[in-house]
């Protein structure tokens, strides 16, 4: 049983201050990092360790930052034999500025040679995704690519999810072949075109995301939990009890989407599965990072017991 994930590779480059600066404001930062990132490569990190087998479908570059990437994915136990490595385009980064008070975040992304994930490159990894129990995608690649992949993964009967980020327009023939739709607050409003900060807003927006197809939503509303909802039940879910403080909140959607891949596979009931999503995604915030800030497997079962 085994997961594959279609994504994107970026070098995040994090830079920490008292606040996230405002348009034309310039502030003094306290430190600076460089880690691998990119939502579907984190999110192959943390499936990974969270104990699946997980192949990861991506392009990268032939330079430092791609040489990060592979460091991570043989450290992680991440199949990368469908990580094409281009020696035409570089690898691409995301600048990323975090509140240390707060661990808040704003993310510019440039996807570099992620951007060039094909058609070709999703049926050079067909018996990947053929074989796969869950199929777990983004919209960071190229839509089409995203789109030919989860028509793919359907058609042979395997779980999609798809974590809608960043928010972009879905056709509407994609959203029924969607087993999950996983966006946060932010993904949400712009799905339903009204606010979703509460529960009870969140519960509004699911009913308008069920209406468009889509089997399940899991709607993740950061310190107030999340929200699940299909055509037979709908629940919100706590946030897990952390021992350790937030301090970095960059990843935790990531997180988040691959703790519950990793659930889904492992056939756990519904309310386990998020819960232990939600472990994973808040593990996460306790480590500065990305991908180097994923939870191990045993460190996930210890807070949710």
């Amino acid at each position: 049983m085994s997961l594959s994930i279609l994504g994107i590779y970026v070098a995040d480059l994090v830079f920490f201050g008292k606040k996230i600066p405002i348009e034309g404001e310039t502030i003094l930062g306290n430190k600076f990092i460089i880690g691998p990132g990119g939502k579907g490569s984190n999110q192959a990190v943390a499936a990974a360790k969270a104990g699946a087998k997980t192949f990861f479908i991506s392009k990268i570059g032939d330079d430092q930052f791609g040489s990060m990437a592979i460091d991570i994915y043989k450290e992680s136990n991440v199949d990368f034999s469908n990580v094409e490595i281009s020696k035409k385009y570089s690898t691409g980064a995301a600048g990323i500025l975090v509140n240390e008070n707060s661990g808040s975040n704003a993310i510019n992304v440039f996807p570099g040679a992620s951007s060039k994930i094909s058609i070709d490159d999703i049926e050079k990894a067909d018996e990947v995704i053929k074989n796969s129990s869950v199929f777990l995608t983004q919209l960071e690649a190229p839509i089409e690519s995203v789109n030919y992949a989860i028509k793919k993964a359907h058609s042979y009967g395997v779980k999609t999810i798809l974590n809608p980020a960043p928010a972009t327009e879905i056709d509407s023939d994609i959203f029924p072949l969607i087993d999950y739709f996983t966006p946060n607050e932010t993904e949400a409003s712009f799905y339903v075109n009204h606010p979703v900060q509460t529960l009870e807003d969140a519960k509004k927006a699911s009913n308008k995301l069920l209406s468009k197809g889509i089997k399940n939503i899991i709607i993740t509303l950061g310190e107030k939990g999340a929200f699940f909802a299909n055509e037979h039940e709908n629940f919100p879910i706590p946030i897990a009890n952390l021992e350790n403080p937030v301090v970095d909140t960059t990843g935790a959607g990531d997180a988040f989407n691959a703790g519950f891949a990793v659930a889904l596979i492992e056939n756990m009931p519904i309310k386990e599965a998020i819960s232990f999503a939600s472990a994973t995604a808040g593990l996460s915030t306790t480590k500065i990072g990305t991908a180097n800030s994923m939870p191990f497997r045993d460190e996930i079962e210890k807070i949710i017991k």
